[in-house]
């Protein structure tokens, strides 16, 4: 090669190798800009859908939490917890397709039919029962989550009782598995617990939070046990057909719980609000309908400009965020002024929402509850009308309440005309809750 093109093609390397440099300097060059931030889905405003209670093999849901995770992605959902039963899904875990206690073959061929036998980890154990490895949390998100689009949170469900009554409570964003507490009541096991979960945030440096689950589960919890200064947020919806949403003639209603613990941390205890969360619990993935273990009953919609599990516990720390069973709502304002919202609304569809309130001068006396023969019950105490009354109504797509500064909260309920497509109970419809706005 001529002296004359080597010293040519050396001036050109040069220039490159200096182009680089200063385009290095300079955070990258024109024609390749930085990616920006993946944000909210919707500029008006911004609201992330998302189920923080769901179960599967890891515990005792019927199938594999990729295929889970992925009816959720595919059915417009921005983020998920799968919450087992006292275990954060990790480690080695192989589970037998046909048992004494179940079949799961129907799971196993829609696992290989979604995912392929590559990624389906099969082995045949020593007393010749097939079996299939559960993939951890760590191993499968990689595969489903996208970022801005959908997330997966690590939780589980801290699984007690105390006696005979089930206490349940759900963590949110951990990192290390919750081993249930023991307490000298219902009361104190919610407190022990959700203690633990405050205890891990702090040493280990975390955004997370609990909940307590379906208090009407086998009549586990009454309003009097959520009293505690340690509780912030528990289930006012949960979609397990078997958790007693709606009370009976002895048990009052999940909701009108809501308004009774509202009422008596406020205006006896001088504690602050409960939240209310939504949730599906489900644990059945195979067989829809009424009276099944479905996804997809309630959620929560929480507002945050970024997809991240800090930015939705943070959120959800501030009530920034409605449950709803289908109900949408394009905002929410709650101040100590007014309780605003802004309904989407569906054609042929109409909606009313109550504003549902206990004034400060509302008698907060109670009496027990009696069985037909006088004797006391251990369950929620009788309380005034004036407990949790409907203050306004409204026919508005962009209902609004006035506070007076009288009350000692209000919380509105939307409540549509449209059916819900797969029912917690037979003639339910979509609906939607605000958080409390206190004055």
């Amino acid at each position: 090669m001529p002296r004359s093109v080597r010293t040519l093609l050396a001036v050109v390397l040069s220039l490159v190798i200096l182009s680089a440099a200063i385009a290095w300097q300079n955070g990258g060059t024109k024609t390749d800009p930085l990616p920006k931030l993946a944000t909210s889905p919707s500029s008006d405003p911004a609201f992330w859908k998302g189920n923080l209670h769901t179960h599967s093999l890891w515990s005792d849901g019927d199938d594999f939490p990729e295929m889970i995770a992925d009816w959720y992605k595919r059915n417009g959902y921005h983020f998920l917890t799968l919450s087992d039963h006292n275990v954060l899904s990790e480690g080695q875990r192989w589970i037998d397709i046909k048992g004494a206690k179940a079949d799961r073959s129907v799971a196993l061929k829609k696992y290989l039919d979604r995912f392929g036998p590559a990624w389906v980890e099969r082995r045949t154990s020593d007393k010749n029962v097939e079996q299939v490895r559960l993939k951890p949390l760590a191993e499968f998100r990689s595969v489903l989550e996208e970022p801005g689009k959908y997330l997966l949170i690590r939780g589980e469900e801290i699984t007690h009782k105390f006696a005979k009554n089930p206490v349940h409570m759900n963590g949110i964003n951990l990192r290390d598995v919750i081993t249930p507490t023991d307490g000298a009541s219902v009361a104190e096991v919610i407190s022990v617990n959700l203690r633990q979960v405050e205890e891990q945030r702090k040493k280990k440096g975390l955004t997370a939070f609990a909940f307590l689950n379906h208090p009407n589960f086998g009549w586990g919890v009454k309003a009097e046990d959520m009293l505690t200064e340690e509780l912030k947020y528990f289930e006012i919806y949960n979609g397990h057909p078997g958790v007693k949403n709606y009370g009976d003639a002895a048990h009052v209603s999940v909701e009108r719980m809501w308004d009774i613990v509202l009422a008596l941390r406020l205006g006896t205890h001088k504690l602050p609000i409960v939240y209310g969360v939504a949730t599906d619990d489900a644990h059945g993935y195979h067989t829809f309908g009424l009276g099944k273990v479905n996804p997809g009953r309630g959620w929560m919609m929480v507002k945050a400009p970024f997809l991240t599990a800090e930015t939705m516990v943070r959120a959800i720390e501030t009530g920034d965020y409605y449950c709803s069973t289908g109900v949408a709502l394009k905002d929410v304002k709650r101040t100590g002024i007014e309780l605003s919202l802004s309904i989407k609304s569906e054609e042929g569809v109409k909606y009313r929402t109550q504003f549902i309130a206990t004034l400060k001068d509302a008698p907060l006396t109670s009496e027990p509850r009696k069985s037909k023969d006088g004797t006391p019950l251990d369950v929620t105490r009788n309380y005034s009308a004036d407990v949790g009354k409907v203050v306004a109504e409204s026919d508005s797509l962009e209902p609004s309440y006035k506070l007076t500064g009288k009350e000692l909260y209000v919380r509105a309920k939307v409540i549509s005309t449209k059916k819900h497509p797969n029912p917690y109970e037979k003639g339910d419809v979509e609906v939607a809750w605000t958080q409390p706005a206190t004055p």
